[in-house]
């Protein structure tokens, strides 16, 4: 399976007075299904149900789901830069809304302060399956697994210049719950602009 990541725009870096201490929250669009995204894919609705059903199942349920802060390069959660916890997923029409909060952990401090230096930042999902061409765009297929609906990314200054993580044409296999490039495609990981997505910050 191929390692696929999607930025999404609409979403909220909030911040709220809890007990005194200041909260930062991420709200907004994590997911859409039944349209070709800037990336050319499209996600079935029933692929993105079934998944997020899991998800919210196994991860956010079990209080296990969170994502990076940056772009990993695989599917696998690394907790050495974990910045954030998923508390919600749902659906709504054909979109997933998201709701994470920032944690006090290294990356998530960081976060933090980018938040409070008014940087613009992005939001990746990252998961891993296959695709098939379509049409005009390529479809997600029914063994999409997420491994996160949200990683935070950076918006350098060029537009173009938007760093996407998918490693095409890589394949990835699962053993044991670990995650691993095959070894005669090791060689083969490249990186593609995702475009200009922005998310907007507000004070909650």
């Amino acid at each position: 399976m191929k390692l696929i990541t999607e930025a999404a725009d609409n979403l909220l870096f909030l911040k709220e007075s809890v007990n005194g201490e200041m909260q930062y929250y991420i709200r907004g669009i994590f997911m859409q299904a039944n349209i070709k995204n800037k990336n050319g894919r499209m996600y079935p609705l029933e692929v993105l149900q079934k998944e997020v059903a899991r998800y919210v199942r196994e991860e956010i349920n079990e209080d296990r789901a969170c994502g990076e802060l940056g772009h990993p390069q695989g599917p696998t959660i690394n907790y050495d830069r974990v910045s954030h916890k998923i508390t919600s997923l749902k659906q709504e029409g054909t979109n997933f809304i998201g709701e994470a909060i920032v944690l006090d952990t290294e990356h998530g401090v960081q976060v933090k302060r980018l938040i409070d230096g008014k940087m613009k930042l992005a939001v990746s999902s990252r998961g891993v399956g296959s695709v098939k061409r379509i049409g005009d765009s390529d479809r997600v297929q029914e063994d999409f697994m997420l491994a996160t609906p949200a990683d935070i990314v950076h918006n350098p200054s060029a537009p173009s210049a938007f760093v996407k993580g998918i490693m095409e044409d890589v394949e990835w296999t699962c053993n044991n719950g670990v995650w691993s490039v095959k070894e005669d495609q090791r060689e083969q990981l490249i990186l593609e602009d995702f475009g200009n997505f922005m998310i907007q910050m507000k004070r909650w």
